[in-house]
């Protein structure tokens, strides 16, 4: 056999290497290539491996969260949701029209029936779907109702700052509140709204002084709604009352006492004296209305008064009256068969005021007479 040159050896080497390596490289091309083709062009779509989930109540007026389950496969995935409403037992579904993101708000068309969401989850390779199970039969939403009045905390001083806290409300949930502080009068009567007061908190004004306060509460959700009002706070005080002790400026300027206030040498005053109707041509029964100041000229609350008609008999006797915050009695007046009817004609009363623990004709009460005028009956 012929034997090569060393020269020739090294060409012969060189030509074995370059076939290899194009070997080489068709190998790893029909490699890359079947890679390719076996994926799918570059990743591997999305796999369900746990469904998705729902969460939350199944009741009228609640949001119900899909969670979108696990998947596995080429990141990143996104996810598209899908809810439909199905029959009371999970079965016979159909989408709801625009109900694609991740939470539900649960409508009357739902009560009675049950809800179901599929998750579309989507990579570069591809897309699947997975269904959740179905929610619990959904119930009927039910309207707020309150079932512990709201209150109201803070001083009342003008001035102050009140605060309302709504109470407690059962009902379907999200509930939200709103809030109308009314001033009513000093027996906590004919409340009026406080004109922009609908706020939780409130701040007392000159307006309030000699009033009470109270606030509605007014709850609402997806089903109704329901108000509730608080009880009426005290009597509001001015910032500054003058005067003694419990002194309370009222919205007409007069300074308002109690009668524990007036001690001697001041006295209690009969000094206002009213009737309704102001001639009496019946034996309807009528007011009598009494105001008592003392003697420094400032109207007294808490003041007992009494009056008996004269001569005796021709009315039926009354128990004692209380003043209120504005220093008025009003006493209602029984007629009796006795009682003239006649023109020029008048009924006498003796009139009595007097505070508590004082002796009836003692202490700093005092005593008036007054009349009424008569008249024939109209007709």
């Amino acid at each position: 056999m012929r034997q090569m040159t060393p020269r020739q050896g090294g060409r012969a080497a060189r030509l074995r290497i370059r076939i290899l390596a194009a070997v080489a490289a068709l190998a790893l091309g029909v490699l890359v290539a079947a890679s390719t083709a076996f994926s799918g062009g570059g990743g591997t779509a999305p796999a369900n491996s746990a469904a998705p989930t729902i969460s939350g109540d199944a009741v009228e007026g609640a949001t119900l969260t899909a969670a979108s389950g696990t998947w596995t496969g080429t990141t990143p995935i996104s996810y598209a949701y899908r809810w439909a409403r199905c029959n009371s037992s999970g079965a016979s579904c159909n989408d709801i029209g625009s109900a694609t993101s991740g939470t539900y708000t649960l409508a009357q068309a739902d009560v009675g029936k049950t809800l179901r969401v599929t998750v579309a989850a989507t990579n570069s390779a591809g897309s699947s779907e997975a269904t959740s199970a179905a929610t619990g039969v959904v119930a009927a939403g039910a309207a707020p109702k309150n079932t512990i009045r709201p209150t109201i905390s803070g001083t009342t001083t003008e001035g102050q700052t009140l605060t309302a806290d709504k109470g407690s409300w059962t009902g379907t949930t999200p509930i939200t509140y709103t809030y109308e502080w009314q001033r009513c009068d000093d027996k906590g009567n004919n409340c009026a709204d406080v004109s922009g007061a609908t706020s939780t908190t409130h701040v007392l004004t000159s307006g309030d002084v000699g009033k009470t306060i109270r606030v509605v509460v007014t709850a609402t959700n997806s089903t109704g709604s329901g108000d509730e009002e608080s009880q009426v706070t005290g009597v509001v005080a001015a910032a500054t009352a003058p005067g003694p002790a419990g002194a309370i400026k009222l919205s007409d300027g007069k300074t308002s006492i109690p009668a524990a206030s007036v001690s001697l040498p001041e006295r209690l005053i009969i000094s206002g004296v009213a009737f309704n109707p102001s001639i009496v041509r019946s034996r309807e029964p009528f007011a009598a209305r009494f105001r008592v100041t003392d003697t420094r000229g400032n109207v007294v609350r808490d003041v007992l008064v009494y009056a008996i008609g004269l001569p005796y008999g021709r009315v039926a006797g009354v128990p004692e009256a209380r003043t209120g915050m504005d220093g008025w009695a009003t006493i209602t007046i029984q007629p009796t068969a006795k009682l003239p009817l006649a023109r020029g004609s008048a009924l006498v009363f003796f009139v009595r005021a007097r505070k508590d623990g004082d002796s009836l004709l003692a202490g700093v009460s005092t005593r008036r007479l007054v009349q009424v005028l008569l008249g024939p009956a109209a007709g």
